[in-house]
This record gives C-alpha cells, sequence and structure tokens, in this order.
C-alpha cells in the first residue's frame, strides 16, 4: 500500500503467470514492492503493474516515475478491470480481465510500435494452461507458504465482495492432477496455501483436488465457505488430505447483517461455535474474519463478535470495517444512498488505513473504526496470543503451535504498522 516492506506478504501469481507467457527473447525483472523497494532510476522498455484498490494511490506514484522517464506503463488487476478510466490517466495501456491472451497480444503490439490503449483478457478461457514461472520470486522474502491456485470465481455475490463482479458467472478448476504435479515440484516441507477464493466451490471438484493431492503428505491452508462444514465426511477427508488451517468469512453474529451482505447461508452449517469445534478436532486452526458497519451493527455487535472470537480460541482473527470498494454491489448502494464520506477513499491524501469511509446507521463513523480498531488490539494482545495457542481444544501439537504462533506474531506487527498509514507513502 506503500513504500514500506511487509512481513505478511505471499508471492503474486499473476507476476509468475506474465513471466511464463513472455517470449524467451524479452528479459524479464521482477519487483514486489511489499519485499524489497524499486529502483529509482531503471529504464527497461515496457514497465507491467498489477493494481488493486489499497495499492492504486501507490501503484500510480511509481508509474508516474517511470512515464516521466520515458518508459511506457501497462496495468492490469482488479483497478484496471473495475475502473479502466482512471487507470488510463496514469498508464499507457490497461488489461481489463484475466491476462492469459491479452499479455501475449499486447507484447506483440508493442514488439511493432501499436499498443492500443486496452486489452480485454476475458474470464472464460479454461484453466488447463496454466503455467507458472516461480524463478522470479527466489531470493525475495516471504511469508514461509508457498501460494497455489485451483480454481477462479465465487459459487457466491456477497454484497461487499468485488470477486463476483470481476468474474461473473465463471467459476474454473484446473485439473487435479496438474495441482497435484505443480505441487511436487515445489519440494518438501512445504506449506502450501491455495489461494482460491473459495476452494469449495463444489463438491464433486475439491473431492477430486483431496484425492489428488492426498499422496503427497503436504500439510496446506486454504479460503473455504463456512458451508463446508455441513458435509462431516468432506472435513474427514479435508484433514486426511494435509488441511491445517482454514480462512472462513463468519462476518457478524447477526442474521440481519448476513441477510443485508446477501450471505444468509452462513447460518446453514449450525452456530459458529459448532462450526470452529468440528474444524478444531481434526486438527484444523481457523482464521476468521469479521466485518462491520451493516445497518444492524451497533457498538455491541463488535464486542460480541470479539467474546465469540476469543470464546472459540480462533487461532487467527480480523475485525474490519466495512470497506466499499469499486466493483462491489455495496460501493455503488452506498453512493447511491449520498453516505460515503470518502467517494475516491484510495486517491484522497487525507484517507489513512483504517479510517471511516462511510457513515453507518448504527454508530457514528469514528466510533466504528476505533472500535474495530481496539477489537484488533485486543484479539492479538500478547495474554491473548498465549491463551489461544496453549489453551488449543485440540490435542496440543507443537507444529501447529509453531505455525499458529507465528502467524500471531506476524499478523499483531502488520495490524499495528498499518493501522492510520497514509496510502502511497
Amino acid at each position: 500500500m506503500g513504500n514500506y516492506r511487509s512481513t505478511d506478504a505471499v508471492a503474486p501469481l499473476s507476476m509468475a503467470i506474465l513471466a511464463a507467457r513472455t517470449p524467451e527473447d524479452i528479459a524479464v525483472r521482477f519487483y514486489d514492492d511489499k519485499v524489497e523497494a524499486i529502483p529509482e532510476n531503471d529504464s527497461p522498455d515496457l514497465v507491467a503493474i498489477t493494481v488493486e484498490t489499497f495499492t492504486a494511490r501507490r501503484a500510480y506514484e511509481l508509474a508516474a516515475g517511470y512515464r516521466k522517464r520515458g518508459v511506457p506503463v501497462v496495468m492490469g488487476g482488479y483497478q484496471p478491470t473495475f475502473l479502466p478510466d482512471e487507470c488510463l490517466e496514469h498508464a499507457d495501456s490497461v488489461v481489463v480481465g484475466d491476462a492469459e491472451g491479452s499479455w501475449e497480444r499486447l507484447l506483440a503490439d508493442f514488439r511493432t510500435g501499436a499498443l492500443r490503449r486496452t486489452y480485454e483478457g476475458g474470464n472464460e478461457r479454461p484453466l488447463d494452461d496454466a503455467a507458472m514461472d516461480r524463478s522470479i520470486f527466489a531470493g525475495k522474502r516471504y511469508a514461509p507458504v508457498v501460494p497455489v491456485q485451483y480454481g477462479r470465481g465465487c459459487r457466491f455475490s456477497c454484497d461487499f465482495c468485488s470477486i463476483r463482479a470481476f468474474y461473473a458467472n465463471s467459476i474454473r478448476a484446473r485439473a487435479p492432477q496438474q495441482v497435484a504435479g505443480e505441487i511436487g515440484r515445489l519440494g518438501p516441507r512445504k506449506l502450501v496455501f491455495f489461494v482460491d477464493d473459495n476452494l469449495f466451490n463444489s463438491r464433486p471438484a475439491l473431492d477430486a483436488l483431496l484425492s489428488a493431492i492426498r499422496p503427497l503428505g503436504i500439510r496446506w491452508s486454504c479460503q473455504i465457505s463456512i458451508d463446508v462444514a455441513k458435509d462431516e465426511l468432506l472435513l474427514d477427508r479435508m484433514a486426511e488430505a494435509g488441511c491445517v488451517f482454514v480462512l472462513i468469512g463468519f462476518e457478524s453474529l447477526s442474521a440481519e447483517n448476513l441477510r443485508q451482505m446477501r450471505k444468509p447461508w452462513n447460518r446453514v452449517s449450525g452456530d459458529y461455535l459448532s462450526v470452529v469445534g468440528k474444524l478444531h478436532e481434526r486438527g484444523m486452526a481457523v482464521y476468521g474474519t469479521f466485518v462491520f458497519g451493516y445497518d444492524g451493527d451497533t457498538p455491541q455487535t463488535i464486542q460480541r463478535s470479539l467474546d465469540f472470537a476469543l470464546a472459540a480460541r480462533l487461532e487467527i482473527a480480523n475485525f474490519n470495517p466495512l470497506t466499499p470498494t469499486p466493483g462491489s454491489p455495496l460501493y455503488d448502494r452506498l453512493s447511491s444512498e449520498g453516505r460515503l464520506l470518502l467517494p475516491k477513499w484510495w486517491l484522497n491524501p487525507a484517507y489513512r488505513y483504517g479510517d471511516p469511509i462511510f457513515t453507518p446507521r448504527g454508530m457514528e463513523p469514528e466510533d466504528l473504526a476505533r472500535l474495530c480498531f481496539d477489537a484488533k488490539r485486543k484479539f492479538y494482545s500478547w495474554r491473548s496470543i498465549s491463551d489461544r495457542i496453549f489453551g488449543a481444544n485440540a490435542g496440543f501439537d507443537w507444529f501447529r503451535a509453531g505455525a499458529v504462533g507465528l502467524a500471531n506474531v506476524i499478523s499483531r506487527r502488520e495490524v499495528m504498522r498499518k493501522q492510520h498509514r497514509e496510502l502511497g507513502v
């Protein structure tokens, strides 16, 4: 989000995808602003930057430096897909949608001096050709997990999420044996993180993946929808295949809020405490996320969510003020209702990370921001971390305790570093 290094960065697979699709006679050099300083005076023939909403201001500043030196800049990712005109104010060309196919066309046009302003990537291409060049990550200090992608898209359409806006109804998965082969080449003792927005897009697809990776004997983590807990046999298979950590969006304890965020199905697996218990019984740690600012939220709902996270001994948790991002139904609704305090908050120099962006109905904007940060500070107090590691409901395991302890220390550090930070600097 700015000119500082992070300790929780994960290698960005989008860049490995581009590198694998770049002709061999084109020299590639990759820099990751999250883990290393970007050169100030280099002058390559072309610069490609992937841009998200939180990184937009920083990306535009970097692009300005290159263009001042006469280097053309292309941008891809979420922000160019949702706001191509904004990005074209800072770049010579943008890629809308996935990069496969459009990246190759862009490079061919650039060779002949015919670079177009916009390239449509589309999000319907099969993922059979999922080649990645991970050599570009060598020597960089990333978190001790290796990202792997099985599929793209999500079967749900939550109010606050921009995933569905990016992929629409497209849900694609790679061949399970292809994924298993990629993991097998990563080397032993690697903790794999499936970066899919929802690993449980269908039971047959998840079942096939579990069958393919179980013989590898790996430990892995993922993001997954809570309804997976309805199927205890599937939970057993996940544990047997090496799953040790799951990220679940609990979002809210309020049924009213879940309806408003288009996530009422979150309750189909039973009460949240029971869901966490099922996962803990199988040795899976839980990263639970919560969002606050929907119409049914009050200061008391934030406190109840913190109390639940502590009582359930969630290994990791996040308590976020609702953040309206371009492309999401939430952003459009709040904008139409005139409730956005900072319509283009990602570019506003007055905005600081964690600041209120809109006016909630159940509390003052400043209270929403303050109470969310207070919940984070309390959850990541040293006493809380110790209680959750050594008082785990499942049998004590040194690997689990070490992994959870490291994740908590990193999360605590990043929470404190990011709060109130100006974007771009």
